[in-house]
C-alpha cells in the first residue's frame, strides 16, 4: 500500500490525542464494519446514525441522497459540528461542509478520484487545515476484472452469441482469443497494475504508460514494456486494446482524442475506467461510427448520467456501464480496513496512506 508523506498533518503526535477523537461516519456501513472502527482505539468516539443517512441503493453505495426532517437535520448538523474525522464526505451538505464542520481535520473518502471534487468545492481554500485521503487501491480488483470481462467479450464475440440465442438460431461462427494480443494500459497506478497483471495472465503482451517510469520495474507492474507519457503516440499503433485508467487532471483532460484514436489499429477496442474527461467522447463516437474502432467498453463518461440521446447507448459494439465497474459487495470491508489503518496512523501522528495531493489532484 502506498504511503504518502503527510505535510503538516494536523495530528503531530500521540500526545495530542490523549483526548477523545470524534469520528463521524457519513455514509452507510454495515454494523460489523462500524464495530471494527470502534475497536481501533478507546480514544475514538465513533458516531454512526444510519437513520440519518441515505439508505444504500446497492451494496457499497456511498452517494445516495435523502431528505431529512428539520429535527433530524439538526441532529445531523450537531454531529458534524463536533466531528474531527469524517468517514466519507457529507454528500447531503457538500457546499456547506466547511461551515458546518469547523473542527474537521481529516476526511477519509470512499472514492479514489476525489481531486476534481475537492477542487470544485473549493475545500482546499475553505478548509485549509483539513487533509483528505482517497480510497486508492480499494477498487483495483473489480475494475481489473471489468476490463478482463470486456476484452473477453470482444475477443469471443459475446454479442453474436446473445443475438443467436435470442433468435433461437444454431449458427456456428468464428471468434478470436487474447493470447499474444497487445494491451496498452494508460496509467499504471494500483488499478492499472491490476489490469496489466490480468492481461499477462491471459497471455497478452502488455505495454504500460506511467507518469514517472524511471526506476520502475515493468515486470513488477505486470508489463512487458514500460514508458512515460511522451511515448504514447508511438505506442498507440501497437495497441489492440487500450485501457484508460488515468485520473482527471489538467494534464490528462482530453488526453485521448481524435488523433490518438486514429493512431490505433483498425478494429482496436477502447476501455475507459478512469474518468470521462480523459477521453474525447465525440471523437470516440465518430471513430466507432466510421468503423475504425472495433468497440468500446465505457464505465465513465463526460456527462453522468449518460444523456438518453447519446448515440453510445444504441451502438451494438459498445458496452455502457453506469459507473459501476468498481462496485463490489466486498467494498465496504476493504474501505473499513483502509480507514482503520489510517486511524491508527492518525492517532500516532504517522503519515497517512493515500493522501490526496491537492496540486496533482490524486
Amino acid at each position: 500500500m502506498h504511503v504518502a508523506v503527510t505535510p503538516e498533518l494536523p495530528s503531530p503526535g500521540a500526545a495530542l490525542h490523549a483526548r477523545p477523537v470524534n469520528v463521524l461516519i457519513a455514509s452507510y456501513l454495515e454494523p460489523e464494519h462500524v464495530e471494527r472502527i470502534r475497536a481501533v482505539d478507546a480514544r475514538l468516539r465513533v458516531s454512526y446514525e444510519p437513520d440519518l443517512l441515505p439508505p444504500p441503493r446497492y451494496p457499497a453505495d456511498h452517494t445516495s441522497t435523502r431528505s431529512r426532517s428539520a429535527a433530524d437535520e439538526a441532529r445531523w448538523r450537531a454531529l458534524l459540528a463536533e466531528a474531527e474525522v469524517l468517514f466519507d464526505f457529507d454528500h447531503t451538505n457538500r457546499q456547506a461542509l466547511p461551515e458546518l464542520a469547523p473542527r474537521l481535520r481529516w476526511v477519509q473518502a470512499t472514492s479514489a478520484g476525489i481531486g476534481q471534487f475537492v477542487r470544485r468545492m473549493g475545500y482546499a481554500e475553505r478548509m485549509p487545515g483539513v487533509v483528505y485521503t482517497t480510497a486508492s487501491g480499494v477498487h483495483a480488483q473489480p475494475l481489473a476484472e471489468f476490463c478482463a470481462m470486456a476484452m473477453l467479450m470482444f475477443a469471443r464475440n459475446l454479442w453474436q452469441m446473445q443475438r443467436l440465442q435470442a433468435e433461437r438460431r444454431w449458427e456456428r461462427f468464428g471468434a478470436t482469443d487474447l493470447a499474444g494480443r497487445t494491451l496498452l494500459v494508460l496509467g499504471l497506478g494500483r488499478v492499472g497494475t491490476a489490469v496489466a497483471r490480468l492481461g499477462k495472465a491471459l497471455g497478452m503482451t502488455v505495454l504500460g504508460v506511467k507518469r514517472r517510469p524511471a526506476g520502475a520495474d515493468p515486470h513488477a507492474l505486470g508489463c512487458d514494456e514500460l514508458y512515460g507519457p511522451d511515448r504514447l503516440a508511438s505506442l498507440l499503433p501497437r495497441a489492440e486494446f487500450l485501457v484508460i485508467v488515468t485520473p482527471h487532471t489538467d494534464a490528462t483532460e482530453r488526453l485521448v482524442g481524435a488523433p490518438e484514436l486514429a493512431a490505433l489499429p483498425r478494429g482496436a477496442v477502447v476501455i475507459n475506467i478512469g474518468r470521462g474527461q480523459v477521453l474525447d467522447e465525440t471523437a470516440l463516437t465518430a471513430a466507432l461510427q466510421a468503423g475504425h474502432l472495433g468497440g468500446a467498453a465505457l464505465d465513465v463518461f463526460e456527462t453522468e448520467p449518460l444523456p438518453a440521446e447519446s448515440p453510445l447507448w444504441a451502438m451494438p459494439n459498445v458496452l455502457v456501464s453506469p459507473h459501476s465497474a468498481s462496485t463490489s459487495d466486498r467494498e465496504n470491508g476493504r474501505l473499513t480496513e483502509l480507514f482503520c489503518d489510517n486511524l491508527r496512523r492518525y492517532l500516532a501522528g504517522a503519515p497517512l496512506c493515500n493522501l490526496l495531493d491537492l496540486e496533482a489532484l490524486y
